[in-house]
């Protein structure tokens, strides 16, 4: 891939950066496509040795990263995240919150324990690490912010339900459209990346919980492009909604979905 030094300067905090499994997960593909383009990475993650194989990649690379080990539904470890992202590299540019807990249950089976998990881990960390890198963001000129959602948040799942996981990543918008509204002026961008049919390893792994495969639900045909995303697909649109070249776009809620939503299966 080639690389053009777009982030070249900048500090970048990327959640959930390590992949739960075998192969690229979005949030080890943003990190390693942003230090590609020159950015400092801190990788945050609740379990360290996922977080160690994108720094790994990174500084084979020739990339500069940092490992935080942090569980964000814990609000001590989201204040330790800044602390140290500002003591290792001086500050934050960009906050890229990717990291988040599925619940592929129903509304009748979900419990209050998995509802209030969801929130904390989807919702309320971003919601804190926001309020966190703002003050710094201002301080530096300016910054970019760039919440994971999800298309279940924007579509129905054809009656099989994630309505935690669906109502949390909606919460996400919310966030987002009060705080472009009240930070733009004083250089804050923030704007909301929603994944549809991506191959990651986490989505593997909420399909295996129901006794599914990629293969045997054959996903790509759902989309209007026939073909399922993967991690890169997310990369690259975060990529351009962190840089320069999304300088002029902030409150924007953008699908990455091969057209899933335009679609009438």
């Amino acid at each position: 891939m080639s690389t053009t030094g777009k982030l070249s300067g900048k500090i970048a905090i990327v959640t959930g950066a390590g992949s739960s499994g075998p192969g690229m997960g979005t949030g080890k593909a943003m990190s390693v496509l942003f230090a590609r383009e020159g950015a400092k990475v801190v990788l945050v993650d609740m379990f360290e040795d996922r977080a160690h194989e994108t720094l790994d990649m990174i500084v084979s690379e020739g990339g500069e990263a940092a490992i935080v080990q942090a569980d964000l539904s814990d609000i001590p470890s989201i204040e330790k995240v800044m602390a140290e992202c500002i003591g290792k590299f001086g500050g934050v540019d960009i906050l890229i919150n990717n990291a988040a807990l599925t619940s592929p249950y129903g509304m009748l089976d979900t419990t209050t324990e998995q509802l209030e998990k969801c929130i904390a881990v989807n919702l309320t960390a971003p919601f804190l690490l926001c309020k966190a890198a703002i003050p710094t963001m201002i301080e530096r000129g300016g910054g970019s912010i760039i919440n994971i959602t999800s298309i279940a948040s924007l579509r129905g799942q054809g009656g099989k339900g994630c309505p935690a996981y669906a109502a949390s990543k909606a919460g996400m918008n919310g966030l987002m459209i009060d705080v472009a509204d009240s930070f733009g002026k004083q250089g804050i961008r923030i704007n909301c990346v929603a994944p549809g049919i991506i191959d990651t390893p986490m989505r593997d792994a909420t399909m295996a919980v129901g006794g599914h495969t990629k293969e045997s639900l054959n996903l790509g045909r759902k989309t209007a492009l026939g073909i399922e995303g993967d991690a890169w697909d997310i990369a690259r649109a975060a990529l351009f909604l962190a840089g320069p070249d999304g300088r002029y776009i902030t409150g924007v809620h953008l699908p990455v979905d091969g057209g899933v939503i335009s679609t009438s299966h």
